[in-house]
């Protein structure tokens, strides 16, 4: 027996690692894969049996990884960025979602015959979207630039806000089963809300006072922060039984806006733990469905499914909308996309079971209606998203922005004038001096690991289209350089050549990564450090027909260095240093080492020397011309006329 659960365990990781590698490599939200794997052992195959293996710990695993999941995902949700992006985000994330809970209630209990309290929560449930399921989608179908941004904030924002709306509905029912219909009703959960929302904000605050003051060593701060999490989640519970999960959301939310608290590292632990655990909850959570369960929702699940897409999607989105800058199609793009993720079939299941255990008619269907749901705006909108962006003409044009990975003093300054000439230019480094440069200079920056989940889930590649790799990280290059090269194309990432010296290994991984050379075979990061720490400047030329390629590098020497041009039609072009020329009516831009300034300046001289002469010789020539004209004037004065010469008698 022993061997068995533990082998499934085995197997459900192995599988929850295959699920989520599948989506990464086809561009499909996890969640897909995971469904199928989970529906396929479960009631397909009948493999796996959760309630059979877990027994009575299935109950405390589910609860402990959803408290993590709520937990990592207030973690997320800082007032100041909703207010940085926009109107739209704000509105949808209130008024928005209480519009789409206030449509699909009503639908559940008048199509399916919910109590109005299951109603209740269902829509609660439904109102989380998630960037879990929304990034993916977005990589795929590349909508405009402002839209790409509010369905990812949308995702990042609403998720606890959805999870505590969702929790509080659970409270409500939960408490009202077991108390006395009417006066302890509202006093068990005025408790409940008292305790999660007044623990939660004194555990937030005392564990941001411990990380700003470094109580705790670095190694141990993101088991700290977990411990203590997963502490306050079961002490709360034993005090109010249920208010546990709203402790941990607050105690989230509390920490994430806390001044002079840095949780990048803990954010960064806490995701590579939520992705295993969402992926092992997901599959179990899938086997635990019964074989009928979605059928014997029959036409009203459908109904239901029908109204959150055509009903409460695009009332939410065209009511949230006004006074907003947004057009009529990139509102009905933005009605159509809202899938829903995994945070809602994971809480789902967990009150479900809890529901059950108490006798709370109805609990039984809420998980199949859920994972309805999920399948149907996952699948339905993956497939259609695309074809509707481009019916639309919301789709993004052909991405011209670049992403400069090393927010190095070259890079700030090359991003800086790339930006003066229009050209979108984000800047990645997990140096942190660099990017507080970056940011001091208006440089749209990501602090952090570019290849990284949080960066998939937070950093806004809206327009751009490609990447250079200008980093002195020799070990990171090379996983940045295949993480790019699988989401835009090996065409379009760039990379120095750094292969000189170092490893053979490192040797080997650069030059076989980074495919597209940038700069020319000889230029590496050394080089460019070099110049730059000799006083290098980056410059704009203007090739034309009185001034080539040709020209340049006779003005500049062979140490100039030309990095991009751009074009007409302002187009970017990467330099790669086989080029033999360069199109006429392009603006260059180069690095101009300290010897291609003093070329620049002894050519300007003997320039400057050249026009003078030539000028003088000019002057000179004018001036003697004057003076023999001057002198035939005279001449033709002094000669007498034929009417003065009369002749002798």
């Amino acid at each position: 027996m022993v061997e068995h659960i533990t082998g499934m365990l085995a197997l459900i990781g192995v599988l929850s690692l295959l699920c989520q590698w599948i989506g990464w490599k086809l561009r499909l939200p996890a969640i897909l894969p995971l469904l199928l794997c989970g529906l396929l052992l479960g009631p397909g195959l009948d493999i796996l049996n959760p309630d059979a293996i877990f027994g009575d710990l299935l109950f405390p695993i589910i609860s402990l990884g959803v408290a993590v999941i709520l937990f990592e995902g207030a973690l997320t949700l800082n007032f100041k960025e909703i207010k940085d992006h926009g109107r739209m985000v704000t509105n949808l994330v209130t008024f928005g979602a209480f519009i789409t809970w206030a449509c699909i209630a009503p639908a559940a209990h008048w199509l399916l015959g919910f109590e109005w309290p299951m109603a209740l929560l269902f829509g609660a449930l439904v109102v989380v979207t998630g960037p879990t399921v929304i990034v993916p989608m977005l990589r795929t179908v590349r909508p405009k630039s402002n839209l790409a941004s509010i369905l990812r904030w949308e995702g990042i924002v609403i998720d606890p806000i959805g999870a505590i709306l969702a929790v509080l509905v659970y409270e409500y029912i939960a408490v009202a089963a077991a108390a006395d219909p009417t006066t302890h009703v509202l006093s068990a959960l005025g408790i409940t809300l008292l305790l999660g929302f007044g623990l939660g904000a004194i555990a937030g605050y005392l564990i941001g006072v411990a990380l700003r003051t470094n109580v705790f060593p670095h190694y141990l701060k993101n088991t700290a922060v977990l411990t203590i999490m997963l502490g306050m989640f079961v002490g709360s519970n034993l005090i109010q039984e249920e208010s546990g999960l709203l402790t941990v959301t607050v105690m989230g939310i509390w920490l994430a806006n806390m001044r002079g608290v840095d949780i990048a590292d803990i954010l960064e632990f806490k995701e590579t733990l939520t992705v295993l655990l969402i992926s092992a909850l997901f599959i179990l959570l899938a086997a635990r469905l019964n074989s009928t369960a979605m059928l014997d929702l029959g036409w009203g699940g459908i109904g239901v499914l029908m109204v959150v897409m055509l009903v409460a999607r695009p009332l939410s989105i065209w009511i949230s909308g006004i006074g907003t800058n947004l057009s009529r199609s990139d509102k009905w793009f933005l009605s159509w996309v809202a899938p829903r993720g995994i945070v809602a079939a994971a809480i789902s299941s967990l009150f479900a079971i809890k529901l059950e255990a108490i006798g709370v008619n109805g609990a039984s269907s809420i998980v199949p209606l859920v994972f309805l749901i999920i399948i149907g705006t996952v699948v339905i909108q993956s497939l259609t998203a695309g074809p509707w962006a481009k019916f639309l003409g919301v789709k993004a044009d052909s991405s011209q922005g670049l992403l400069l990975f090393g927010a190095s003093k070259f890079s700030r300054e090359l991003a800086k004038v790339l930006t003066e000439k229009n050209v979108k230019v984000m800047l990645a480094d997990n140096n942190w001096d660099n990017i507080r440069q970056a940011r001091m200079a208006n440089i749209p920056v990501y602090f952090g690991n570019p290849a990284s989940e949080h960066a998939d889930n937070f950093m806004d590649l809206s327009g751009i289209g490609r990447v250079l790799i200008l980093s002195p990280y020799r070990q990171l290059n090379p996983l940045v350089s295949f993480h790019f090269q699988d989401y835009f194309g090996s065409e379009k990432v760039y990379g120095l050549n750094n292969a000189e010296g170092g490893s053979a290994r490192h040797q080997l991984s650069e030059s076989y990564l980074q495919r597209l050379c940038l700069f020319g075979e000889s230029v590496s990061y050394a080089r460019i450090a070099s110049y730059m720490a000799k006083g290098a400047v980056i410059k704009v030329t203007n090739i034309t027909e009185n001034f080539t390629l040709e020209d340049f590098k006779s003005r500049y020497g062979e140490t100039a260095m030309p990095l991009i041009y751009l074009t007409k039609d302002q187009k970017v072009k990467i330099v790669s240093g086989i080029e033999q020329d360069l199109p006429i009516g392009i603006e260059l831009i180069s690095l101009l080492p300290q010897e291609a300034q003093e070329q620049d300046v002894i050519q300007r001289n003997l320039k400057e020397v050249a026009d003078r002469e030539a000028k003088l010789l000019a002057e000179k020539g004018q001036a003697e011309k004057q003076q023999a004209e001057q002198n035939e004037t005279q001449a033709t004065d002094k000669k007498p006329s034929n009417s003065q010469q009369k002749p002798q008698e």
